[in-house]
């Protein structure tokens, strides 16, 4: 078993201190478990467009340019059947590739409402591939 390296210069000893946080003229109060630090970050509301409609008909509904970092919320409402998958471009949509998750794709059979994708690249947007066989869909992908 090896000795503990020693604190060395500058000096031979560690000062107390405390961390405390208050309002100007105010008390401090000593940061604990109980009492953390006050701190978060809040964003703004996103910028980005939402895609949204209504369709009884099989389409390819898109672009949605997302915010980077933030995450992609898609709904999907209504008495349909079929399927939905997101597809992601990132040259404007001439080339849109299926998203997966572990080499599978993301595709929807059923009314969701769910954060279903977080992008990190620039440029990239995202594309909804509905095909239905009945009945009508409400989808919403947004921010």
């Amino acid at each position: 078993m090896s000795e503990p390296t020693p604190i060395l210069a500058p000096g031979q000893f560690v000062p107390i201190g405390a961390l405390s946080f208050g309002a100007l003229g105010g008390p401090a109060t000593e940061v604990t478990p109980g009492t953390p630090l006050p701190v978060g970050s809040v964003l703004p509301p996103a910028a980005s467009a939402p895609v949204a409609g209504t369709t009884s008909a099989s389409q390819v509904a898109g672009p949605f340019i997302p915010e980077l970092g933030r995450p992609v919320i898609l709904a999907l409402s209504g008495d349909w059947s079929g399927a939905v998958t997101l597809l992601r471009s990132t040259d404007e949509g001439e080339t849109t590739l299926p998203a997966t998750l572990a080499g599978d794709a993301l595709v929807w059979r059923g009314n969701a409402q769910e954060a279903i994708w977080l992008e990190t690249e620039s440029g990239a947007s995202l594309w909804l591939d509905v095909a239905l066989t009945g009945g009508a869909l409400s989808y919403r992908i947004g921010q």
